[in-house]
């Protein structure tokens, strides 16, 4: 299992980190044990983080209010949560750097 992926008892926690202001949204790879994504929007007033969950959202094809914040919303390492009928195989498979 990939190291910023964990399962939890409510749903998958994903460890990211973010590089807002690129030219595309992509995964990018891995970064200090997280998944890094780069990010389209610019960090400020919480753009980044609102094309992020609607990112995710599309990838894993799961409604945006089952991904929340955990931590890092002023950060650019996040930890999400996700919850829903969705398997740590499909995240991997629709996140794999």
């Amino acid at each position: 299992m990939p190291i910023w992926l964990k399962q939890t008892p409510t749903g998958i926690a994903v460890n990211i980190h973010c590089q807002p202001g690129a030219k595309q949204t992509k995964v990018v790879g891995l970064h200090d044990g997280c998944l890094k994504i780069s990010l389209q929007a610019p960090a400020l007033e919480n753009k980044a983080n609102e094309m992020l969950l609607s990112w995710l959202s599309k990838q894993l094809k799961v409604p945006q209010k089952q991904i929340q914040f955990l931590s890092g919303q002023n950060s650019r390492k996040k930890r999400l949560e996700i919850w829903g009928p969705i398997t740590l195989e499909q995240v991997i498979e629709a996140l794999n750097p």
